[in-house]
Parts: C-alpha cells; sequence; structure tokens
C-alpha cells in the first residue's frame, strides 16, 4: 500500500463553514471547496473583481494645510491638528475599491440515496490537489480538484464506480450582484456583469462527460454519468475588453486540445512541484500524521507535541503563496485569493502598514522568488500614481503612500482613522523589499529594474523631512499605527517622528546608498542620503529600559496594542540584533515582554509578528510557544490564519498575512543571514530537536541544507549561488567563510569543512 503523505490535510467530515472548506488556486483563480455530499459548493474568485474602477482621490486642500497642521502639533495643540488632518488630507472620497467575490459553482445531487459512510476530504500538498471520496450502498464515489496555473482554469473531476450513476445539475450564483446566467449550449454555463465598472464573466464547460448533458435555463444538468471532467475559469475587464470571449477562449483552447484530465493534471502538477519542491522541512514520524487535522490542532493546542504539524503548517503557508500568487498577476491581499463576501472586513485589498509587507516575507527564504513578482508589479504602479499624490498632498518630489492601497495603486489616504491614515511610511516600507529581494537572489538586472522606485522613495523623504529643534530630521505629521497615546490626560496619536519612522528611514536610505554604489549611480544624492541618514533621530530607550515607540516617554493608551511598530528595527529591519546593538536588543525584549504581558499577540499576524521578533532575539522556546499560541487562538480548523472581527459571522475572519508571517518565523528559527553572517539553527526549540532541512535560501544567494538530532547540529551544506564574504555562526562557533558562486561545500558542527565542490 502506498504511503501517506505528511503534507496533507485529512478530514472525515464535510465542511460546515466557509473557513473549515479547503483552498485551491492558481494566482488568478482561487475556491474553496466544501466536500459537502449531496449539495457540493465551491466559492470561486478572480484576483481582478474590486468594487469600481480608478478614481482621483487626492485631497487638493492638504498642501495648503499642511505647515497649519505641523503648527498645532507643535503647539500642543495635537487634537486640532488631528482635525484639521482629517477636513484637509483625507480621501475625497474616503475609501479604496474593495476586492469581492465572484459567486459560487453549486453542484446539486438530483434523486440517490441519502446514506453514505467512509467520508474522506483531503488537500495534498505535495500533489495541490483537493479530494473528496465516500461510499453510497454499493458506488465509491471520488472527486478531484485542482486550480491549473498552465490551462488557466479549475478542473473538476468527478467519478462514480459501482452501481450507482450520477445525477446532478450545476448552477453559477452570485446573489443579487448577478446581472446574466445561462447555458449556452449543453456543455456551457455563463455568468457574469457589470461590477460599477468592472466587466467580468465566468464560465463552466464539460469536457468529458460518459452519460448526458443538457443545458435548461440556468442549469447545465448530467445525467447517467460514471465520470465527469469539467473546467471553470474566469475574466475581468481589468486586463482585457471582453471578458465573456477570453473565458470561452481559454475553455476553447483546451477543449481544443482534448486533452484527458490525467493529461491537465500532469502538466499542473509539474508547474507546481518546480516550486513547491525547492524545500523540504523533515521531523521524525510518530505517527501523528495520519490523524485528521483538526484534532491534530485540538491536542497540539493542549500542549501536546506535533513536529509534524509544525512542518505541515510551514508547507501550507508555502502553498497558499504558490497558489495566490503568479507571474502576471496581482499580489495577495489581506485574504489572498480567497474571499467569500461582497463588503469583505478592511475590504480585503491591500493594508501596508504591515500586512502587504508580511505577505510578501518569506518569499525568499522560502525558495519562492518568482511569486513576489506581482508584489513588485504593484509596487511600480504605486510609485507611478504616488508621485502624484506627494507633488499635489505635500508639495514634494518622489513618491508616496499612505496606509493602504488598491488594484489600482490609489494612493491617496485611506479611511478617517487618525491612528493610521495619515501616516506616509507606506510606500518606504514597501520599497524596502526591492533592496531584500536583490540581497536574496543577487539579481543585479533585478536591482536596476527598481532602482528608479527606491530613489524616488527617498526623494520624497529629502523634501518632506523637516528639522527639530535638535537639528534632527523628522516626520510631522506621522503615527505609529494604529496605536495612540496619553498628552496632557487626552489620547491622541499625531506625533514627529516615531519610532518607526526612524527604523525603516534607517534601512531605506542604507539600501538607496548600497543600491546606487553596485550600480554606479547618482553620486550627488547619494551624497545627501548619507546627509541625511546621519541626521536621523537615535532609537530611543526610555526610563524603564523599553523602546520608546513615540518621540518621548508617553503613557501607552493600549499597552497590549496589536501593533508592535516601534520593533520594525528587529524584525523586518535588522538595526537592532543581539549581536551588534545588544542594549537595544535588550530594549527591544523589554518592550516585547511588556506588550505580551497586557494581552499583545490577539491577531494571527500580530502573533506571527512576536514569533519572528523572539527568533531575532534567539530565544527558541519562546518563539515556538507563540507559534503554539498562533495555532491553538488564531488558526481556524483549515490551518488558514484568523483575525478577530466584530459583527462578524463566527467573530473571526481568514487573514493570510498570519499563515506568511509564521512560516517566515519557522524558518528564521532554522537559519538567520542578516547583517553578514549565516547563523544555523539560531533558535532552535527544544521542541524541534530532531530534523532536517532543505532549500532555504540566505542572504548573498546561498542555500542551505540541515540535519540535527538531540538539538545538536550534525553537518550542513551550502550551495552557493554568488560569491559570498561573511561570517558562519552555530552557537559559539564561528568560521570567516568565502563562498565562490557555484560552490558546494559540507560542514560538519564544529563548522569544519568536510567536502567541497566547485570552490
Amino acid at each position: 500500500m502506498q504511503e501517506k503523505s505528511c503534507n496533507r490535510l485529512y478530514y472525515d467530515k464535510e465542511a460546515e463553514y466557509w473557513d473549515e472548506a479547503l483552498p485551491i488556486g492558481n494566482g488568478r483563480l482561487g475556491a474553496m471547496i466544501y466536500g459537502t455530499v449531496f449539495k457540493e459548493k465551491l466559492q470561486l474568485n478572480e484576483e481582478s473583481l474590486w468594487s469600481g474602477g480608478p478614481r482621483d482621490r487626492v485631497n487638493p486642500d492638504c498642501r495648503k494645510n499642511l505647515d497649519k497642521i505641523r503648527k498645532l502639533y507643535r503647539e500642543g495643540k495635537i487634537s486640532q491638528a488631528q482635525q484639521l488632518a482629517v477636513f484637509a488630507m483625507s480621501g475625497m472620497p474616503q475609501r479604496q475599491r474593495m476586492y469581492q467575490t465572484l459567486g459560487e459553482l453549486e453542484i446539486n445531487q438530483l434523486g440517490g440515496g441519502r446514506e453514505y459512510t467512509d467520508y474522506e476530504r483531503i488537500l495534498d500538498l505535495d500533489k495541490s490537489l483537493v479530494t473528496v471520496s465516500y461510499r453510497s450502498g454499493n458506488t465509491l464515489y471520488h472527486r478531484e480538484y485542482f486550480a491549473s496555473y498552465p490551462a488557466d482554469c479549475i478542473v473538476i473531476h468527478l467519478s462514480a464506480r459501482g452501481e450507482e450513476r450520477m445525477n446532478f445539475s450545476c448552477r453559477l450564483e452570485r446573489s443579487k450582484y448577478l446581472d446574466h446566467t445561462a447555458c449556452l449550449d449543453d456543455r456551457t454555463l455563463t455568468h457574469g456583469g457589470d461590477q460599477s465598472g468592472i466587466l467580468y464573466e465566468g464560465g463552466l464547460r464539460v469536457l468529458f462527460c460518459d452519460g448526458e448533458t443538457e443545458g435548461i435555463g440556468a442549469y447545465l444538468i448530467v445525467k447517467e454519468a460514471s465520470e465527469v471532467v469539467m473546467l471553470f475559469t474566469a475574466a475581468t475587464s481589468f486586463r482585457c475588453e471582453r471578458p465573456r470571449q477570453r473565458v470561452l477562449d481559454i475553455l476553447d483552447e483546451i477543449c481544443g486540445r482534448q486533452p484527458d484530465v490525467k493529461t491537465l493534471y500532469k502538466e499542473h502538477l509539474q508547474d507546481y512541484r518546480r516550486l513547491f519542491g525547492r524545500v523540504e522541512l523533515t521531523f521524525p514520524k510518530d505517527g501523528k500524521e495520519a490523524l485528521c487535522t483538526d484534532r491534530r490542532m485540538e491536542a497540539f493546542a493542549r500542549g501536546g507535541q506535533d513536529p509534524g504539524l509544525v512542518a505541515l503548517y510551514f508547507q501550507y503557508g508555502r502553498y497558499l503563496m504558490i497558489s495566490g500568487s503568479r507571474e502576471g498577476g496581482l499580489p495577495l491581499t489581506l485574504q489572498g485569493i480567497w474571499n467569500e463576501e461582497f463588503t469583505p472586513p478592511w475590504d480585503s485589498k491591500y493594508t501596508i502598514n504591515i500586512n502587504l509587507e508580511m505577505n510578501y516575507w518569506p518569499v525568499d527564504v522560502c525558495g519562492l522568488p518568482e511569486c513576489s513578482e506581482p508584489f513588485f508589479s504593484l509596487l511600480r504602479r504605486v510609485c507611478e500614481s504616488g508621485r502624484g499624490t506627494a507633488e499635489r498632498m505635500y508639495g514634494c518630489r518622489g513618491f508616496v503612500a499612505h496606509h493602504n492601497t488598491d488594484i489600482f495603486a490609489d494612493t491617496a489616504p485611506q479611511d478617517l482613522y487618525v491612528p493610521a491614515s495619515y501616516w506616509v511610511m507606506g510606500g518606504a516600507w514597501l520599497s524596502l523589499h526591492i533592496w531584500e529581494h536583490y540581497r536574496f537572489t543577487m539579481d543585479e538586472g533585478f536591482l536596476a529594474d527598481h532602482y528608479e522606485v527606491l530613489k524616488n522613495a527617498v526623494l520624497f523623504f529629502e523634501d518632506f523631512l523637516e528639522e527639530n529643534e535638535k537639528g534632527e530630521l523628522v516626520t510631522l505629521p506621522s503615527v505609529s499605527p494604529e496605536n495612540r497615546y496619553v498628552f496632557h490626560g487626552e489620547k491622541v496619536c499625531m506625533c514627529e517622528m516615531p519610532a518607526m519612522d526612524v527604523e525603516i528611514l534607517t534601512e531605506l536610505f542604507r539600501a538607496y546608498i548600497a543600491a546606487a554604489g553596485i550600480l554606479g549611480k547618482d553620486e550627488k544624492m547619494v551624497s545627501r542620503a548619507e546627509a541625511m541618514l546621519e541626521k536621523l533621530p537615535p532609537i530611543r530607550i526610555g526610563s524603564d529600559g523599553r523602546i520608546l515607540e513615540w518621540n518621548g516617554e508617553f503613557q501607552e493608551a493600549d499597552p497590549g496594542h496589536r501593533h508592535m511598530s516601534h520593533l520594525f528595527g528587529l524584525f523586518p529591519g535588522s538595526s537592532i540584533t543581539v549581536e551588534d546593538t545588544p542594549d537595544l536588543a535588550e530594549a527591544a525584549e523589554k518592550s516585547l515582554r511588556y506588550r505580551l504581558s497586557h494581552g499583545g499577540g490577539h491577531t494571527g499576524w500580530s502573533r506571527a509578528w512576536i514569533i519572528l521578533f523572539w527568533a531575532r532575539l534567539k530565544n527558541g522556546e519562546l518563539s515556538y510557544e507563540n507559534l503554539r499560541a498562533l495555532i491553538a487562538d488564531s488558526t481556524f480548523t483549515n490551518l488558514m490564519d484568523t483575525h478577530p472581527s466584530g459583527g462578524r459571522k463566527r467573530g473571526r475572519v481568514f487573514q493570510i498575512d498570519g499563515n506568511m508571517g509564521a512560516i517566515t518565523g519557522i524558518a528564521e528559527m532554522l537559519v538567520q543571514s542578516h547583517n553578514g553572517r549565516i547563523q544555523l539553527l539560531p533558535a532552535l526549540p527544544p521542541q524541534l530537536a530532531e530534523g532536517s532541512v532543505r532549500g532555504l535560501c540566505m542572504r548573498g544567494g546561498a542555500k542551505v541544507e540541515m540535519v540535527w538530532k538531540d538539538h545538536r547540529l550534525l553537518e550542513a551544506v551550502l550551495e552557493a549561488g554568488a560569491d559570498w564574504d561573511g561570517e558562519l555562526v552555530y552557537g559559539k562557533i564561528r568560521r570567516r567563510l568565502h563562498l565562490k558562486a557555484g560552490s558546494r561545500v559540507r560542514f560538519n558542527a564544529e563548522l569544519l569543512e568536510t567536502e567541497a565542490k566547485g570552490v
């Protein structure tokens, strides 16, 4: 009997709710598979179906009121400054566009028995395949679902092996937002409409059926079949003028080739494994991989040991990335490409005061650099849009983005929420991903292509920053996202140069200076950037030993706040490290413990950030315990991350950022590579005392393989993608190392070379 995959989510009952269903996706199309026996449902998404078209939302009164806002703040009239910001800086209208569901495909059984046994519902991560199977009478029913990137469609394969035959109807639905639905023939069903200026169309076609098919009204009906293969695809006018024709062209192209389902799946699997197979994380088997995933989670939450669940969670995050972010597409929204609502929480768009950035933290270290292409594509459009916003709102060169953007790269402020909306650091933070991606790939062509984005991020701050009375360059107005402090007994949020701004700008100026040096560009501007870097305020430590979040020692209005923005320099930045800045690292740890002692980490993404903080502080045990807390308190039974959402059904909603942040944290427990060091097992928790990993990537272009046992490294292999000089570290052992591009070097537990190839 073939051994079952360890990389699988397994359930012995149907999904009752959306957050129990299983996701598939090809980067552009997404579906949630419920696996219900008699009334199957696939909730559908297409990445470019949003609530309307592009708009100019820039407030024309910002520029002439900016000095007034600054003056009010400096006079201590912070509430008045905040109110004027609401009037003069807010977007018009205040909200950007929303990401919306495409609707549902319903497959309803016509007749037949109501009893079934031997039910299984599985998402196999190695195969990128969802299967549902059960027995009814003497017949075995089996379903397979996969989303093919090569074929640009979702494939549905249904079969019945035994005495009974399948009889069912199919219907495409989108509630009151659906303009039209009809069968074009006896094998093709479409639905679509106009979503406030965005035209959309979905299409279902029977590729193969050994029974009868018939189109009646808005229903596609299948009778007396033992095997059926159906294809679903969709399109919007965001990418083509005639979405219906595009849908039919995709379906016609596939059907014209007349492939069987095995051929379609082979093409899909070959494409998927090219990405998924690059990284393996393995722990000793203990039998728990045979248990239902929901019961494994329950046992783990109660304190049980299950290293295999950690590996499963890690690979599930990589699966979501491959399924939700592919070349030529749009980046992951707050929910990736899986959203069931027309008015989703926070509009399911791109929140850029951490969430979009966190979505893409794992791509490079986890061996999926191609999946970041949609991120950089959006960033280039944000830069272009943000140039106009910078000039019209602030009279500045360069580009600016605030705390949200959308499918149209809108850069005007979103909402009327003072703790978040009037913050100019979004574009700067996004731009740092350019430098990070280069540091992992060492791709000078990529750096050259995106250099102007980095440059324009710096240009904005060259104009926007002002000198304070100490001669320091500061941002004003700003906030520490989305937190408040107490000023003269009043809760306020507007401030001058919070710690996060210092840390982001430190990273930005350093990245720009280094990039310009590599490319041999802009010597004069580099000199100005170096001068600005010197004039930034320091990261300050308060009287109680914690990092000051704001530009003064203020009381926090919410000591357990979910955002921990003042620790940006610890992660994703690297200006705070145990090795190079021990005083700041100690202050960061005190800040983290304080925030946690007051209830911090109550959202999934926030808990994921905490995992990373502890990993950077080299505390594997606390990093692991926060991973346990995330799985216990902030993860649905389908392993999707959760976020509290008042007023929503069941009180919690899916946000993909927690998944992506947490798998980055798992990677950081095993290898870190910032500030010229490769650190092996820097935060290995006691609970993961034995295991192996292959394919994790490091800054400098190297990949690593490791085996460890009894919490000790046995051997490691480094494979260099580029020349690298730095320090190799394991525990207290440090070795100066030079790797030549193309070399492969094996080390023992003492970091002594035991084998070298290509040196």
